[in-house]
């Protein structure tokens, strides 16, 4: 895998950063080029599921890099050319939205329209609690779009959060590759 270039955008699905943070690991282990990309949130919350700071100097010590978390520092991606891919992983609902109404107000989803305006594939982790209700339409729509592809995933905890998805984390390596070769990992929903 050397010599690919991955951009891995984490957004704030914090319960999911110990399921997220090891794709990473794998990806570097396997030759990769990562850089880290964090939303807003992401990056400067402190939450039940650990301190933000410990998290960023996490991803930062793996890949080598200072993590991008800002719209400027994103902004460059595109006309560099800067990424072979984007994995974002955790996407949130949130940022799903964004992404199906083309909003670049956040360092994650500038990173996606530098990507795809590259004609280079976007790849997402979905999730979110709401995503066989709100945000349904939304993972539709981007199903449905140029350059853009799945994690599998499957409903999280339909007895309890009977609407929340969650991507198959493991599946992140498998699912990259089928990208970069323009195809969806199948089967898509687990």
């Amino acid at each position: 895998m050397s010599l690919v270039r991955v951009g891995f955008a984490l957004c704030g699905s914090f319960c999911t950063f110990s399921q997220a943070i090891p794709q990473i690991r794998a990806l570097v282990n396997d030759g990769a080029d990562v850089i880290p990309i964090m939303s807003q949130n992401a990056y400067a919350t402190d939450t039940r599921f650990g301190k933000a700071g410990d998290f960023v100097d996490e991803v930062e010590a793996l890949c080598g890099k200072h993590v991008i978390h800002t719209i400027v520092q994103a902004e460059p991606i595109g006309p560099k050319k800067l990424l072979d891919i984007l994995i974002i992983e955790p996407c949130t609902g949130n940022t799903l939205g964004k992404l199906a109404n083309g909003i670049t107000d956040t360092s994650v989803t500038m990173a996606a329209k530098a990507t795809l305006r590259n004609n280079r594939p976007v790849l997402i982790a979905v999730s979110t609690n709401d995503g066989l209700s709100a945000s349904a339409k939304n993972i539709g729509y981007l199903q449905n779009c140029k350059n853009i592809f799945f994690v599998p995933y499957r409903q999280d905890d339909f007895e309890k959060k009977p609407m929340s998805l969650v991507a198959d984390f493991g599946t992140t390596v498998l699912a990259m590759h089928s990208a970069l070769e323009g195809r969806q990992l199948q089967p898509m929903l687990l």
